[in-house]
């Protein structure tokens, strides 16, 4: 089935809501998606917020969002990929290597490195990474929460 790549646009909102939300499902992690369909349209209305949608024949089966960024150790910037995501029903049909590469062509006119985390239990995606001849480095990512740092400057 022939698979269309684009760029989401504020109308999309709803849509890219929606497929994070699978994805959220997908690792257990639904509780922590707290943005809404007006944060959405709002970030999609931001140039250095990228979302690419994959869809075929018309139903959407994925997506890849990521921000173009500084990245200060090389004095430019980078696209931080935050989620690659393919839809059950069109895994395994090259949906998530057309989105990468479709990712890869806008960083490409300015050599953009493109950067991003990996769940350690994630073995299928260090594979599928690891095919697109991706270098994986195992790093720990830290997260402080806004109750968490509070509490430390009550003290």
């Amino acid at each position: 089935m022939p698979t269309e790549i684009r760029r989401a646009v504020v109308a999309d909102a709803e849509t890219v809501l929606m497929l994070m939300g699978e994805l959220a499902d997908y690792q257990d992690q639904r509780q922590y998606v707290t943005a809404s369909v007006p944060d959405w349209q709002g970030f999609l209305a931001r140039d250095e917020v990228i979302v690419l949608i994959a869809e075929v024949d018309g139903t959407p089966a994925g997506y890849v969002s990521a921000l173009r960024r500084p990245y200060l150790w090389v004095g430019g910037d980078q696209l931080a990929l935050d989620d690659l995501y393919v839809r059950q029903q069109f895994r395994d049909g090259g949906v998530g290597r057309q989105l990468m590469l479709a990712l890869a062509r806008l960083a490409l006119p300015d050599r953009l490195p493109i950067g991003w985390g990996l769940r350690l239990e994630n073995e299928g995606g260090y594979r599928f990474y690891e095919r697109l001849g991706a270098r994986l480095v195992t790093k720990t990512q830290a997260s402080w929460s806004a109750d968490a740092y509070e509490r430390q400057l009550s003290e």
